[in-house]
């Protein structure tokens, strides 16, 4: 155990650095903030003053390794724009991005399990057919059409939803959530829908084709043998079995959403994370975009770990060790 995870944070570090590297050069080398920050009326020195203020006026190595020292004390530089430390800026958004991306996954564990499990347990049924066959849309078509298409008949034409914004709070411990008013469901409801119609659909097919599967097995065919009821044998044998699969899905696209629910927070106005980067890109606000790229890389890490510790949990035969190899 304690040899895994060394070998994993290792692992972990020499991720974070090769996606410092590329990121900081890939932005570094995207036009010049200085041209949106300053005044176009501005002299000459003002704009060289503007340019040292930022650091700009270094070699990008010095400008990585700065960057890089400041990033190893907590420090990921200030933002251009905003003129706050970027990754201040980025947390205090953090809390929207993840109640949003937490809901569409529950959303999409509640609908698309039981889904899956009727279509693998009844796959000749037309009904189940007819799922499988809307799932192919659901992971196909764009989100950004989604999203629209919500809003046009959700709250143009029916005015039942409002059409972007986060709605009322309610502070816990300092953190603001939606989910614990009226309003902020409201608000809520079409980005989670939104977000979560793809992983539905995911999760269906996964587990439709591990329920296909076991429902085959021997353990299945001796436990119906034996007259155990038909309900006990899909919660006991055959979901238990297929639940390795899920959860690694579940937990890879928990951390593709935080990093790539920026066109439904864009498209619905939500002010998380993703929302942030896509302003931060139009604005050249280097530090915070390098920020954003690091957490969310972050995340993925810690992500991943954590599925590889619950593999282990869920099915003794799957060591740490078969995992790490």
């Amino acid at each position: 155990m304690l040899l895994f995870t060394l070998q994993r944070m290792l692992q972990s570090i020499a991720v974070l650095l090769a996606v410092s590297v590329a990121v900081f050069l890939a932005v570094y080398a995207v036009g010049d903030p200085v041209e949106l920050l300053v005044n176009p009326e501005a002299t000459q020195l003002e704009r060289e003053a503007m340019v040292s203020r930022l650091g700009l006026d270094q070699p990008v190595w010095m400008q990585y390794f700065t960057f890089l020292s400041n990033a190893v004390q907590g420090d990921m530089g200030t933002s251009f724009v905003h003129a706050e430390p970027a990754l201040q800026l980025i947390l205090s958004r953090m809390p929207a991005t993840f109640e949003l991306v937490f809901l569409a996954m529950l959303v999409a564990s509640i609908i698309g399990i039981p889904l899956g499990l009727y279509v693998g347990l009844k796959e000749e049924n037309r009904i189940a057919r007819a799922i499988m066959t809307g799932s192919i849309f659901g992971y196909s078509i764009p989100s950004f059409w989604k999203g629209m298409v919500l809003i046009l008949f959700f709250a143009v034409w029916l005015q039942w939803l409002p059409a972007s914004g986060r709605g009322e709070t309610v502070s816990v411990f300092g953190i603001p959530f939606s989910f614990l008013t009226v309003d902020g469901l409201r608000h809520l409801a079409m980005p989670v829908i939104n977000l979560a119609i793809p992983n539905i659909a995911l999760i269906t097919r996964l587990t439709a084709a591990g329920a296909s599967e076991a429902r085959m097995q021997d353990y299945v065919k001796f436990a119906r043998a034996k007259g155990v009821r038909e309900k006990r044998i899909v919660r006991r044998h055959i979901l238990r079995n297929i639940l390795i699969p899920i959860i690694t899905v579940l937990g890879v696209e928990f951390g593709s959403l935080i990093a790539f629910s920026t066109i439904t927070e864009t498209v619905f106005a939500w002010p998380g994370m993703g929302k942030l980067l896509i302003t931060s890109i139009y604005q050249l606000d280097r530090p915070v975009v390098v920020a954003y790229v690091m957490l969310v890389t972050f995340i993925f890490v810690v992500v991943n770990l954590l599925v590889d510790f619950t593999y282990a949990l869920l099915d003794p035969r799957v060591s740490l060790s078969e995992r790490m190899s």
